[in-house]
């Protein structure tokens, strides 16, 4: 059916940079509708978008041969095996009938379905059907990649596998546009990101950037020692402290010698020089002050999903340089 939500016109990559895009956001914000008008699977009502500078609008075809896609629900042929799929994408990519076995072998080294590659696909785990989908985005060494959601089901090795794939795609010097439901994952694959909120970017930029821009300033965490052994740790005057010192800063968790807190907005510096100056009057055994998380960020936005929103405050951060479009041949990237 027809989409109900409008998507606002904001640029995933200034140029085709080796970097990754992370697209963030809860369930239905619109992440794998903005991937299927990129494609083509989905009509757009207005606007516009280009792939290496051919229109989504006139020139599809042009923009499919320049873009490898991962849906977020695999698209495989259960009774295939792995290399046939592979097989089978290659020839549709035009590359050479001599150099597929050499691309479908690299595509299986890659994605380490080197024990797979044999077997029919309706016999692979969720993870390994995930790994197939994305060797198949792969293909042909596009200069876009567009992965939704490509670690879904996977266990941490198979993940880690696959993170480190995607880097090396990077260092290809190709640019990937990726959605995930993992902060760990955005923190350790993306160079930008944005948070969709009801079809719309609310946020764009750096991680660094969104954590000091959207966080919630910083968690302060203190392990309180007892001033008599065998007595239980007194927390009262670190509590007096932290609300004297802090005004407005929450208190997180309280333990048995544990005390937790979260301040809004103040100097690194200054939260390290209070603290540090009064540790031994407050017995503070040991502390450490973090700087809000991804994961607090996105929570923040996620809380506008189901409300109306009070305006889109966007922040892009990093320009890029003019858009140069890529050529790569087939076997051009199959080195590293």
């Amino acid at each position: 059916r027809p989409s109900d939500k409008i998507f606002s016109h904001h640029p995933f990559l200034p140029s085709f940079s080796p970097q990754c895009f992370g697209l963030l956001g809860v369930n239905g914000a619109g992440k794998t509708t903005t991937f299927k008008m990129l494609t083509g699977d989905t009509d757009v009502s207005s606007g516009e978008a280009s792939v290496t500078g051919h229109s989504i609008l006139t020139n599809i075809l042009d923009v499919h041969q320049n873009m490898g896609y991962c849906p977020q629900f695999d698209a495989i042929d259960d009774l295939l095996t792995g290399r046939e799929h592979l097989h089978l994408y290659a020839r549709l990519r035009g590359v050479p009938e001599s150099e597929i076995s050499k691309v479908a072998d690299w595509a299986i080294q890659k994605l380490g379905l080197a024990d797979y590659a044999g077997h029919t696909a309706g016999t692979y785990s969720g993870g390994n059907k995930r790994k197939l989908s994305t060797a198949i985005a792969m293909i042909g060494c596009p200069p876009l990649v567009l992965l939704d959601e490509p670690t879904t089901g996977m266990d941490p090795h198979s993940r880690r596998f696959l993170w480190n794939s995607i880097m090396s795609v990077i260092q290809d010097g190709r640019a990937v546009v990726l959605t995930s439901h993992s902060m760990e994952e955005c923190e350790a694959l993306c160079t930008r990101l944005a948070i969709m909120v009801n079809g719309t970017f609310q946020c764009l930029g750096t991680i660094q950037h969104l954590k000091y821009k959207f966080g919630d300033g910083y968690v302060v965490t203190m392990k309180i020692q007892a001033s008599t052994p065998g007595c239980p740790p007194d927390l009262n005057p670190a509590e007096a402290f932290m609300e004297t010192t802090f005004p407005g800063c929450v208190q997180r968790e309280k333990h048995y010698n544990t005390l937790q807190y979260e301040i809004a907005s103040s100097s690194l510096a200054r939260i390290f020089q209070l603290v540090l100056a009064n540790k031994d009057r407050l017995n503070i055994e040991d502390y450490t002050v973090s700087q809000t998380t991804l994961d607090q960020v996105f929570v923040n936005f996620a809380k506008q999903q189901s409300g109306e929103d009070d305006g889109m405050v966007l922040h892009p951060r990093a320009a890029g340089a003019r858009r140069k479009e890529i050529k790569v041949t087939p076997l051009s990237c199959l080195g590293k």
